[in-house]
């Protein structure tokens, strides 16, 4: 059970209308000679002159930057290089997540093309939990190694760097998170987020961090030009940063652009077993897994982001991350595919617990007062911690919240203990700093770290209630309310003349998407509503939208018909994405939309013909052309639709939707929404029809097979004909 209705969304355009706009646009447009609705695009997303926007269209060279304006850089490359040498054992040590799987096996993979002695080392979520470790430091040291390389973790790991150094192994730590305390007294500390670190672009991922490492190290190593070296990486491991990038949720600008760009290209025609395997598993439905000849599935950053990315953390999230890099680094094809089918399956298995936990979570939300708690902060003793950071994220997009949920999983003994640890993960929204509010937090928590919009946490469940508390303390002094209305943000808005195949194929070269560069989103107003029908089931809408002189078709995925509130013959605002739909090497335009709204006029219409049938109702006399008393002919025209639709299986109607298809389904009839609230008055009156109003406005039928009726017997009748105005 679900204890909040949800508000409206609301709509935000982000375009600029004035007069330097207009030209700036103009001058775009005509300099890179593309559409004028892509300039507009480009100059609404920052691109404001014809140098920048060309920069970002063509992704030009000039956007890699120095690598060697990370701090620290030289003396970690300077450290590795030393390992190499003395044939010291290296170990690389990550993050249980697509980021930090795809970090690990980029460093691994080219440090020991590079002749290292190396090794991995992945924690596991259950057992050991986020980041570096003691008793990790400690097999470690007895495999023989005494470098470490952190790789999307390490930048909170102090007490972990200074007890491996009492050990005699030395940290290089590449990481690209928040810090928010005095760094590790590491050899080196290569974060962009060092608030003493000048490199321009900070929102790398962590395998982005790990490119420009390996790029410093073929440059200044092998003495290549700086292009050089970092094509000669992007050649070899563009596809591997390119998935931890989009998995990481990193803004796709500036260098992100150009990584998942090369590696989207890369993975299309990859020939890595790992990604041929998982592509192959992935794409296929149940009963194909073992059809190789499917035609080759078209790689974008959505089908990364939400294909494979999944089936990659869930092996950290239900078994242990090592599995995936694994599957990475083997060069058989075979075993690639056996490992792939284990991640599949373990996505299974993480769908079905996340479905458990949400319904515990809504569950729990039934005692939450929602207005009084700006951070939505949950816990139980069985909630799996590999899967709570995705439930958290559904439950922040659907309250327009920040949520935090713990876990007391796998503390030892049956008896709750106030000393038990708490594995916690958290989303955020715009307006909170989800690393800031723990901060504030910190006297509560054993320890946490992440990014502005997600974190992860521990908590004694002693120090449970005053952490919660204390965010929500510190969320109602730094949310307004303003802040958690849902909201959708579009482009542009375009006349339904614009929406056409020429668009759509110019806005390819708009990609890759992703975060910082989102689909292009429009509004287009005032379109009639042509058909409406269910596809798979009900699961989504099928519409076809016109402005009466030509239609289009438009999907609205995971919204049922009933849901929608809108019926054909509606006039609706929409927003949505343009995209095109191939079928049988044949090309259409096809919408997919984001949101619907009934035009406002047809709302204030609605909402004025209530207040009036309330006055009308109660006694207030009426006028001739108000269109309330119903004619026999109009209770025939209402009976006769609920009588045929009730015989084919429908017997549940909207006002609005009774009161459009009766007007449609007879000639010469008018109904409104006062002469229809009458006209069922008065069939329930005369007990002409089984009628239940089950929800406001909402009613659903059944007939009665009874003889004729003299509407003369309606009391309803009677009294309104004498409320009528005489001429």
């Amino acid at each position: 059970m679900e204890n909040t209705v949800l508000k409206e969304k609301l709509w935000i355009l982000n375009e600029s209308c004035n007069g330097a706009a207009a030209h700036s646009i103009a001058k775009i447009a005509r300099k890179l000679c593309i559409h004028p609705i892509i300039a507009k695009l480009l100059y609404n997303r920052g691109y404001t002159d014809e140098s920048s926007a060309r920069t970002f269209v063509r992704m030009e060279s000039e956007m890699l930057c120095n690598p060697f304006q990370m701090k620290d850089m030289v003396r970690g490359i300077e450290r590795i290089q030393k390992a190499i040498e003395r044939k010291e054992k290296i170990v690389v040590y990550g993050d249980y997540d697509v980021d930090g799987v795809t970090s690990v096996c980029t460093l691994y993979l080219y440090l020991k093309s590079k002749g290292a002695i190396i090794d991995y080392h992945i924690p596991n979520r259950v057992g050991e939990g986020y980041g570096v470790s003691k008793p990790a430091i400690d097999q470690i040291k007895e495999d023989g190694a005494s470098l470490i390389i952190t790789v999307d973790t390490g930048i909170t790991a102090n007490a972990e760097v200074e007890y491996a150094r009492e050990l005699g192994i030395d940290f290089v730590i590449t990481d690209h998170h928040e810090c928010h305390s005095e760094l590790p007294h590491a050899v080196a500390v290569i974060n962009p987020h060092r608030p003493d670190c000048q490199y321009p672009f900070k929102e790398l991922a962590g395998v982005g961090v790990v490119f420009k490492l390996i790029s410093a190290y073929e440059e200044r190593i092998f003495r290549k030009n700086r292009r050089e070296a970092a094509f000669k990486i992007f050649s070899e491991y563009a596809d591997l940063v390119a998935i931890g990038t989009i998995a990481d949720v990193m803004p796709i600008k500036s260098e992100n652009r150009i990584i998942v760009s090369y590696g989207l290209k890369m993975i299309e025609n990859t020939e890595r077993p790992g990604l041929v395997a998982l592509i192959e598993a992935a794409s296929a439905k149940e009963g194909q897994r073992n059809d190789r000849r499917r035609k080759r599935t078209k790689i974008t950053s959505g089908f990364v982001g939400y294909t494979l990315a999944p089936r990659i953390n869930a092996a950290g999230r239900i078994k242990s991350a090592e599995i995936a890099v694994e599957m990475f680094l083997a060069n058989n094809l075979d075993k690639a595919r056996e490992i792939s089918e284990e991640l599949c399956q373990a996505n299974k298995e993480r769908q079905n617990e996340e479905n458990n936990i949400m319904k515990e979570a809504y569950e729990l939300l039934e005692k939450v007062n929602l207005d009084d708690s700006p951070v939505i902060v949950l816990d139980a003793d069985n909630w799996h911690h590999g899967v709570i950071g995705i439930v958290s994220s559904r439950l922040t997009e659907k309250y327009s919240k920040p949520s935090i949920l713990v876990s007391f999983e796998g503390n030892e003994g049956d008896t709750p203990s106030s000393e038990d640890i708490g594995k916690g993960s958290g989303r955020s929204i715009k307006g909170l700093n989800l690393v800031d509010a723990l901060c504030y937090c910190s006297d509560h928590l054993v320890k946490f770290g992440g990014h502005e919009l997600a974190a992860g946490l521990s908590v004694k469940r002693s120090e449970l209630d005053s952490f919660r508390r204390k965010i929500n303390e510190y969320a109602r002094q730094n949310l307004k309310k303003e802040d958690m209305i849902p909201t959708l943000e579009a482009d542009c808005e375009i006349s339904f003349s614009d929406i056409n195949i020429h668009l759509a194929e110019q806005l390819q070269q708009l990609e890759p998407y992703g975060v910082g560069n989102p689909i292009p989103a429009f509004i287009t107003r005032d379109l009639w509503v042509n058909e409406i029908s269910s596809v798979s089931d009900g699961k989504h809408t099928k519409l076809v939208l016109s402005d009466g002189k030509s239609s289009v078709t438009a999907m609205f995925f995971s919204n049922s018909p009933d849901s929608l509130g809108i019926y054909v013959g509606d006039k609706i605002d929409i927003m949505f994405n343009l995209d095109i739909n191939e079928w049988l090497g044949r090309k259409n335009v096809q919408l997919i939309i984001k949101d619907i709204k009934a035009v406002s006029g047809v709302l204030v219409t609605e909402n004025t013909s209530k207040a009036r049938y309330d006055e009308i109702i109660h006694g207030a006399s009426f006028d001739i052309n108000e269109n309330v008393l119903p004619t026999r002919d109009d209770f025939a025209a209402v009976y006769k639709y609920v009588l045929a639709s009730t015989r084919s299986g429908v017997d549940t109607f909207t006002h609005r939707e009774l009161a459009i298809n009766v007007s449609k389904s007879a000639e010469n009839v008018n109904i409104g929404y006062i002469k229809l609230k009458v006209i069922i008055r008065v069939l329930q009156e005369l007990n002409l029809m089984g009628i239940d109003e089950y929800e406001e406005e909402k009613y659903r039928f059944s007939i009665h097979y009874s003889q004729k009726t003299n509407l003369d017997k309606s009391n309803i009748l009677r009294k309104l004909k004498n409320q009528l105005k005489r001429a």
